[in-house]
């Protein structure tokens, strides 16, 4: 009998119904519109954007402009795109409004619906920020789309990769922004590292659109984004202990899969202290010994390059160089690196050059950076698996927007063989049977190497067939797009944030754009055009006729979504379309969460060689499986959360503190509010209150005067006076640095003091603030440990981290105190300027503290610092100095020698 719940649904339909239907009557508003918009010419459609914003001056609310804004950008991209929108696809754009997810399948064009809310919260002048998975989404989508809001007269900017501030800045001066998620971040964390509010690239955070929201959001929060800067180089101890781990016994290790996690046994302690001994590298006490608490570091990363990290699944070696594999999209991460000394490890291991280690300057979550938006928005083909979490983190709302067209896909029950070797047999028949009826094929893959694999089976059965996996991304965009012809065998390596929809019978749009590329005559590039137009459209009818996309998953990924995602690559906009996934008991997920006694159940049901077993039952149990990873991923990014946000309330209040004093004129108040603290601190621990004079240590007083606030006082005759209490020493104090500093700000003249001070303020919380992200950064690890001894981990960081930034508050005081007190400088020349001050050379990481995986890498300088060329007309001449322009010191030698420009033509 049905459950009351199904009973109810079906009378009432669900609550995403019931909210999607109550949207109906907005649409039926704006489809009433159209006529009048479509009788409008060209310039008075263009006048709406003015007419909008007047009317928002004149007190409307973004909710009564509604369904006119979009009555005009569906009609604006019927003019420039020829494409309208369709009613659920308004509806979609309704949702974005709002502030939440829009869940659309695959094909139900995502990118068109974003145009609607984009145009409409970009009428404030505030700017909106559409945030990508990758450069080229952003670069072709603020192309695309930006057809239609040029068209209505709004500015279009677009954030990539290795652009400088000034582009930037203009980037985010226009009204609709594009870029990805690490740009925006990086962008952020650097505009805090400025000295001048005019050096700032960002103008707030109004309103974001996420494309791919639940890879954005959840995959990649994991991860919090890191700027840092390079320590000294290590790398012989790298190369050192790297020697030492292949000579380990399996006993000496603890390997946990499911965990990701590898550690010594006591044993293992034992063997690894000896064999370092051995080599000099532990010279004194035992591994564990403080003194020895970097080797120990050393000795795990080189353990777990070793043991966890496999070359072509997790990384691969090109060009001399260790990149990482995304987990998720199967890309390659060219410049990304892994954090904290384990790139260095694997760079050991690979027997490749070692690149040095960095200290964090700057730090945040993409949870913490895209909560800053006054309304957040997003949109993907799979959000609801994570519904619970979007709304406890981010507070955003999944629902899920009916297709244009009845989904006609097929989805099958997944048959599961003993071997993998079976399952690839039986993977290889079903590519070859479509083959032959002319039906496309999408294999998923969860890897490079069994990608590798599979292409090498069909090669031997002689089956044409296009790979797209890291090796070949340049080329993806075109291989997903001709991957619906007839017959067609497309292999690839996760399809999450693809960007490009599999079209049957092949994209017509990209087939145009490289077929007429180069033909000049307008007579010739039409009759091209009429030619593939034609061909498409038998090709479209001979992969409908043979059943449209057959979507094969290889395996189960750990993520329900990202399964999803690949499924719906198939059935786009009411084509017909199968999915089915082949499974085995030794693929990754069945042999860490599946049970052990599967197999032998299977032999005793007398399972013959080659032979499946089907059962919707093992998909319920396998959804469990992906269940208990996707839980413990979600704790391990609420943990993550919880921990950052300790530092995220520290690091907002520097970062007005900052703001605050770049926009001041003038900081001598705040200077002088310090110098007093610092004296009454001073004060308070020599002269302490109720005790008698003789227990007064004026001497001590005397000497931190004199370092301090650089003033030579006959302070321990003051005790000798009748009656004088702490109170009149604090007040001569105070009087006698007002007078010092007064003199110096006459003697150098009072607008360059007042420079002065802002510079050496902002310049002295900037270092304290480095030094403070190094120690919470030890701080994370080592109350990790307490949870041993019964007590929180949390609440342990929680108070520890609030006594560091006491202590932080303090150093920075007596710093700028001490600072003002003793410089001397005579002339304007020598004094310090805010605009001379020289950003520290940065490198971009997005790394996890727990796993140490990260996506932007310590290479990857491009970002952050480029060589500033004097001339960019003069071509550089590595022969020539004089071409080279300003080289970062890490940067390599642009004379070709190999070597690091500070150890070439840049040494000192």
């Amino acid at each position: 009998m049905a459950s009351f719940g199904a009973l109810a649904k079906r009378l009432f339909g669900s609550s995403n119904d019931r909210r999607i239907k109550a949207y109906s009557a907005r649409v039926e508003a704006i489809n009433a519109l159209e006529p009048a918009m479509a009788a409008l010419d060209d310039d008075a459609l263009r006048g709406k954007t003015a007419e909008f914003r007047a009317r928002l001056d004149a007190g409307e609310a973004l909710d009564d402009l509604l369904p006119e804004a979009f009555a005009t950008v569906r009609e604006a991209a019927k003019r420039t795109l020829g494409q309208r929108h369709y009613d659920v696809q308004m509806i979609g754009g309704m949702v974005l409004h709002e502030g939440n997810i829009s869940e659309m399948k695959t094909g139900e064009g995502k990118t068109l619906v974003s145009t609607l809310a984009a145009y409409l919260n970009a009428l404030p002048g505030k700017g909106v920020h559409l945030v990508t998975v990758n450069d080229y989404l952003a670069k072709r989508d603020s192309e695309w789309m930006g057809e239609i809001y040029r068209f209505l007269g709004m500015s279009v900017g677009v954030i990539l990769h290795g652009l400088d501030d000034n582009q930037r800045r203009e980037a985010y001066g226009a009204d609709i922004t594009y870029g990805t998620n690490n740009e925006y971040g990086f962008d952020y964390l650097r505009d805090n590292m400025k000295y001048q509010l005019a050096s700032m690239v960002q103008r707030g955070h109004h309103y974001a659109i996420v494309d791919e929201v639940d890879s954005i959001l959840i995959d990649e929060a994991r991860t919090p984004l890191i700027i840092s800067g390079p320590l000294d180089d290590k790398s012989d101890l790298y190369l050192s202990i790297d020697e030492v781990i292949p000579e380990i016994a399996d006993a000496d290790y603890e390997l946990d899969e499911k965990a990701r996690t590898v550690n010594l046994t006591d044993d293992g302690n034992e063997h690894i202290e000896e064999l370092l001994r051995n080599r000099n590298i532990l010279t004194e006490g035992n591994l564990y010994d403080i003194e020895n608490i970097t080797i120990v570091h050393h000795v795990n990363n080189a353990l777990r390059a070793h043991k966890l990290f496999q070359k072509d699944k997790d990384y691969i070696v090109k060009a001399g160089k260790v990149v990482i594999i995304d987990e998720f999209t199967g890309r390659m991460m060219e410049g990304r690196r892994y954090s904290d000394g384990l790139h260095q490890a694997l760079e050991a291991k690979e027997r490749v050059q070692i690149q040095p280690e960095n200290q964090t300057l700057a730090s945040i979550t993409f949870q913490n950076y895209f909560r800053m938006y006054k309304k957040l928005a997003g949109m993907t083909g799979t959000a609801l698996t994570e519904a619970s979490e979007f709304g406890d983190i981010y507070g955003l709302e999944v629902l899920e927007i009916p297709t244009n067209m009845p989904v006609a896909r097929v989805d099958e029950d997944d048959e599961v063989y003993r071997t993998a070797r079976e399952k690839y047999d039986a993977i290889i028949l079903q590519i070859e049977d479509c083959a032959k009826r002319g039906q496309p094929v999408l294999v998923g893959t969860t890897s490079i190497e069994k990608s590798e694999k599979l292409a090498e089976l069909l090669k031997q059965k002689k089956v044409k067939h296009n790979v797209l996996n890291a090796r070949y991304h340049e080329q993806e965009a075109h291989i997903i797009a001709q991957a619906g012809v007839p017959g067609g065998v497309t292999i690839a390596t996760n399809m999450a944030g693809r960007g490009t929809d599999i079209q049957l019978g092949g994209n017509l749009d990209m087939r145009i754009a490289d077929e007429t590329a180069g033909i000049e005559d307008e007579g010739a590039r039409q009759r091209k055009i009429d030619e593939v137009k034609a061909d498409v459209a038998v090709k479209k009818k001979r992969a409908l006729e043979a059943g449209g996309l057959y979507v094969i998953g290889t395996e189960r990924h750990e993520s329900r979504r990202i399964d999803n995602q690949l499924r719906g690559r198939s059935g786009r906009q009411g084509d017909p379309g199968h999915s089915k996934f082949y499974l085995s008991l030794e693929d990754d997920l069945m042999r860490i969460f599946g049970t052990d006694r599967m197999d032998g159940m299977l032999q005793k049901l007398g399972l013959e060689e080659g032979e499946a077993i089907v059962h919707p039952w093992i998909n319920k149990a396998l959804e469990k499986a992906q269940q208990k990873v996707e839980a413990r991923n979600f704790d391990i990014r609420k943990n993550l959360l919880k921990f950052d946000n300790v530092m995220n309330d520290q690091r907002r209040a520097i970062f007005e503190q900052r703001i605050e004093l770049m926009k001041a004129e003038d900081v001598s108040e705040t200077v002088s509010d310090m110098r007093r603290q610092v004296i009454d601190d001073m004060v308070a621990l020599h002269v302490p209150e109720k005790a008698y004079a003789e227990q007064w240590d004026m001497a001590g007083l005397k000497a931190e005067v004199e370092k301090t606030l650089g003033l030579d006082l006959p302070v321990e005759s003051w005790a000798e006076e009748e009656g004088i209490a702490e109170e009149e020493i604090r007040e001569r104090l105070y009087a006698a640095t007002d007078r010092h500093m007064a003199s110096k700000a006459a003697q150098v003249g009072s607008d360059l003091m007042r420079q002065v001070e802002k510079a050496v303020l902002l310049q002295t919380l900037d270092m304290h603030w480095r030094e403070h992200l190094m120690m919470l950064d030890h701080l994370r690890q080592a109350v990790g440990l307490r949870g041993y001894g019964q007590r929180d981990p949390l609440n342990e960081y929680k108070s520890e981290a609030f006594e560091l930034f006491e202590s932080l508050l303090r150093r920075l005081r007596e710093d700028v105190t001490r600072q003002l007190a003793v410089a001397q400088f005579v002339t304007e020349a020598q004094a310090p300027r805010i605009e001379d001050a020289p950003l520290p050379e940065m490198h971009a990481h997005h790394a996890d503290p727990a796993t140490g995986e990260d996506e932007m890498g310590g290479g990857d300088t491009a970002t952050l610092q480029r060589p500033v060329r004097n001339d960019p007309g003069v071509a550089l001449n590595p022969n020539d100095p004089a071409t080279w322009g300003k080289t970062p010191r890490n940067a390599p030698c642009p004379c070709g020698s190999g070597k690091k420009y500070k150890h070439c033509h840049g040494a000192i």
